[in-house]
């Protein structure tokens, strides 16, 4: 891979295309289909890019032009997206879990002119905004749709929209992104909103391309990727993490891409596909690093010493003291426990890359000591989204975000806040000047992460600025790194504290179910969470858990009261958002009698 041509490459169609000529019929998109895995090739995948996007020239898609995309990943969102940036249009990405408030907004406030959605289900909670807004003239069904009563849009069939001459289609592509350059808006990405409405981050092509860049040069440099990797798609690609990381970068690097069937598969499709590389958020690797712990400890005491012993030697090597009488111990480990895990994820994975919020130190140290290299990057999507990344060659350390990237600069305002420059800060938000101008200042984005370098040049975040605790003595808590501590404790599926201008902080808790069912059955209860939330013997078995963090807490980050939420915390109920973090102002609202009741008495 020739990292120099992404300098020069003017947009992402541009560099597909190129890739796909390299590559011709070699694999390049992967799906299961009727219970098996097929694959397209990128001399195919570039013809029906070429066809759609003459197709929605016909029906009037000009330039600049909004396109929403409403799809779970799939091949065909891939192509959707490629083909609106190469009919000269804008994508704007949209959560398959939206409602149709969600839909209605995005749609008004980016004046969509055509929407791509794929199957009947999705179109649902969509139909309703469309009729609302108005605004959009054409719906294209990836599958069939029913057709009801459409107003002023007119539907489209997936297949029409698929034909003509590709050759003619390719000449004409060519000729129209000759002029998109990089600092063409290549999509619009809403953000997820951990709080208000979300807000459309204008991406250019040059921010993504440099994005592409800098994480390819890690991938080449410390890992040695080459043209046979194999990315498995598994994060919502209308999230700017997949959709840079998961899409653009094997794009970028001549990768297949599989995508996954869902979470509840998403363990056999990583056996079954055996990718090289894994792009996820932390509460992922929360969750499989927490079933391979119970898997392990039920193999009984020499399984569970191994495991202890493998953690105790990551940890020694991550602090950079590599002890000669480790050695046959790491041996045997390397024989006997790790090649088992890396198995579960096919076998093949050189990185696992996190992002999207912050990651435990803890977690990361455990799987590292399984053997499996984890990197933690950082960025928002106002940067691409990716800022900086742990990489080995600078010495990974789990409790940073590693050195910035290729081409990004970074600096710490005085207040300790993270400001960033370079090609891969946004031009701004879609008809939001106020907040472009509260977050672009003199050129730096201003992050809202608190946080420092360390003597490495590596990123050490502490904390969002606008979600951090300031108690009622001005002294200030960092939220997420109490509900990390927690949320590692076996009886404890979610956590979420609060405190501000209050004497101490508190936390909701929403108990682990697995934890529950086994604490049911050995205390001669029914399992019934509800119930088993209101027998002060559960409450101390929980609140034994809260205790045993406090232990490794300041005086002021000490959680002192708790209280459980009536149900875990969910993007259907609107308090995740799709990559997984929680949405404070949403439980606050539900909960806000809650949490003031554990100040009284």
């Amino acid at each position: 891979m020739n990292l120099s041509e992404l300098d020069t490459t003017r947009n992402l169609v541009e560099l597909f295309l190129r890739r796909a000529d390299e590559k011709g019929d070699k694999p390049f998109l992967g799906a299961k289909i009727d219970g098996a895995w097929q694959t397209q090739s990128w001399r195919e995948v570039a013809d029906q890019v070429c066809l759609l996007a003459e197709n929605l020239r016909r029906i009037g898609i000009k330039d600049g032009d909004r396109v929403v995309l409403v799809s779970e990943n799939r091949p065909e969102w891939c192509i959707s997206d490629l083909a609106v940036m190469a009919a000269g249009a804008i994508t704007v990405p949209a959560y398959i879990t939206n409602t149709e408030r969600d839909h209605a907004h995005i749609l008004d406030n980016s004046g969509a002119k055509a929407v791509i959605v794929s199957t009947e289900k999705l179109l649902k909670p969509l139909h309703g905004a469309l009729l609302s807004t108005g605004v959009t003239e054409h719906v294209i069904g990836i599958e069939d749709l029913h057709r009801q009563q459409s107003g002023s849009f007119d539907y489209h069939r997936w297949d029409s929209m698929l034909t003509g001459d590709a050759a003619a289609a390719r000449k004409a592509v060519e000729a129209r992104i000759a002029d998109i350059q990089r600092d063409r808006t290549a999509c619009i990405i809403y953000t997820s909103g951990t709080g208000g409405a979300p807000r459309g981050v204008l991406q250019h092509h040059g921010m993504i391309l440099c994005n592409v860049k800098g994480a390819a040069e890690i991938l080449l440099n410390d890992f040695g990727i080459d043209d046979h990797e194999r990315f498995l798609s598994f994060l919502p690609l209308s999230h700017a993490y997949e959709h840079t990381g998961g899409q653009y970068l094997p794009i970028g690097a001549g990768a297949e891409i599989f995508y996954s069937e869902g979470l509840e598969k998403l363990a056999s499709n990583i056996e079954e596909t055996r990718p090289t590389i894994m792009v996820v958020v932390p509460r992922l690797f929360e969750v499989l690093r927490s079933r391979i712990m119970k898997q392990i400890e039920k193999q009984g005491r020499v399984a569970n010493y191994m495991m202890d012993r493998a953690i105790a030697i990551s940890e020694k090597q991550q602090e950079g003291r590599k002890r000669l009488r480790d050695r046959p111990m790491d041996f045997l480990l390397e024989r006997a426990l790790r090649p088992k895990i890396r198995q579960r994820f096919g076998g093949r994975i050189k990185a696992m890359v996190s992002g999207g919020a912050p990651l435990n130190p803890e977690v990361g140290s455990f799987f590292e000591a399984m053997g499996l290299t984890m990197l933690q990057g950082y960025g928002q999507t106002e940067a691409g989204p990716v800022i900086s990344c742990n990489r080995p060659k600078v010495g990974l350390k789990m409790d940073t975000v590693g050195p910035p990237m290729e081409g990004v600069e970074v600096k710490i305002a005085k207040d300790g806040e993270i400001l960033v420059r370079g090609e891969l800060v946004m031009h701004g938000y879609w008809r939001n000047d106020a907040e472009t101008a509260r977050t672009l200042q003199d050129g730096w984005l201003h992050t809202g992460d608190i946080g420092h370098l360390d003597e490495r040049g590596r990123i050490k975040i502490t904390d969002r600025k606008k979600d951090m605790i300031v108690n009622d003595k001005g002294d200030n808590v960092a939220p997420q790194k109490i509900e990390g501590m927690l949320t590692l404790q076996p009886e404890i599926a979610q956590a979420m504290v609060s405190g501000d201008r209050r004497p101490y902080v508190v936390g909701l808790i929403v108990p682990d179910a697995e934890w529950a069912v086994e604490w049911a059955r050995a205390n001669g209860e029914k399992f019934d969470l509800k119930a088993l939330q209101e027998l002060p013997a559960f409450k101390k078995a929980v609140g034994d858990a809260v205790a045993r963090v406090n232990q490794d807490l300041s005086v002021i980050e000490k959680v002192r009261q708790f209280a459980f939420a009536d149900e875990p915390f969910a993007i259907e109920n609107e308090e995740m958002t799709p990559s997984l973090k929680i949405r404070r102002h949403k439980i606050r609202e539900r909960y806000q009698e809650r949490l003031d009741g554990l100040y009284r008495g």
